[in-house]
């Protein structure tokens, strides 16, 4: 049995406290390294959210069979961001997805300074496959439409200003048409209206519709067009399991009809979760998306 003042003399004694500070000082130290360890594994995945690329396989199965294995992808809400310097990676992985049509739709940027990224990128999905522009309503609110519609034309990109062409196939034909967003001019076309004039002028054909908004999905539906391709909506922002997302792009809670592919009282509609935000809006579980329509 240890007696009190031998104990007092050995918990006293210089070598032995300066043993304890050393091994204090390293479980510090190895706290701090776990620290930060775990501070840079949430700092790269939270940067992944933002900058990795993804998509999806959307197999839409009603379009005519000459059609069959149309492969088209979906950029949407750009807003500004760039994908590397010119917007390289982002064009990569498009071309990597290999599709035979590109449509952009809307909110490719939202504000005046951003139009020197345009020719790099409007280009580049040129040289990929023939693509295809709407509106969304920021281009609008920033008041460069004017100024975007001609400039995308300049590098390739065909504006589908609340108009159609007629694509044809293996014998079959469908009708594109592109909506601009409501935020545009007074009294223009609805999308009943435009695809009015398709049947009116075309006949009964399959209609896919370029429009920005989400949440018109009842507006398509009573357009009677076969498939829409939209955005808008940014995924939800932050989704988790489940949901259709935390928060829409009227800053609702729980939004429905956010990304991938839905069926409509007439048709269905296909939703891109989007590449870009407006500052201060972040993703989580929700990373930059170019979804890959394939008809079937």
């Amino acid at each position: 049995m240890i007696k009190e003042e031998d104990w007092k003399a050995r918990y006293h004694d210089p070598a032995v406290e300066k043993r304890r500070k050393k091994r204090r000082r390293r479980r510090r130290f190895r706290r701090f390294c776990t620290f930060l360890v775990v501070l840079a594994l949430v700092a790269g995945w939270f940067y992944w959210q933002q900058e990795g690329l993804s998509t999806e396989t959307i197999t839409v199965e009603s379009a005519p069979d000459g059609f069959r294995g149309t492969r088209i992808a979906v950029i949407a809400d750009l807003h500004g961001k760039e994908f590397g310097e010119g917007n390289e990676r982002l064009l990569n992985f498009v071309a990597g997805l290999e599709p035979d049509l590109i449509a952009m739709v809307g909110d490719i940027i939202h504000e005046e300074s951003q139009m020197a990224m345009i020719p790099a990128v409007a280009e580049g999905l040129a040289a990929i496959a023939p693509t295809y522009y709407v509106t969304g309503n920021h281009e609008w609110a920033a008041g460069m439409v004017p100024e975007l519609e001609p400039l995308l034309e300049q590098c390739g990109v065909n504006v589908l200003s609340n108009e159609y062409l007629v694509l044809e196939q293996n014998g079959d034909r469908l009708a594109l048409l592109g909506s601009e967003d409501p935020n545009g001019l007074a009294n223009q076309k609805t999308p009943g209206q435009l695809a009015d004039q398709v049947r009116s002028e075309q006949g009964e054909i399959y209609q896919i519709l370029l429009s920005h908004r989400n949440n018109k999905y009842e507006d398509y539906a009573a357009a009677r067009v076969d498939l829409t391709l939209a955005g808008h909506a940014h995924g939800g922002l932050i989704r988790i399991p489940g949901t259709d997302g935390l928060i829409g792009p009227q800053r609702e809670f729980m939004p429905g009809y956010t990304a991938g592919l839905y069926d409509l009282d007439y048709g269905q509609m296909a939703v891109s979760r989007g590449l870009g935000n407006q500052s201060p809006a972040f993703r989580l579980l929700n990373r930059p998306d170019v979804p890959l329509i394939v008809l079937e």
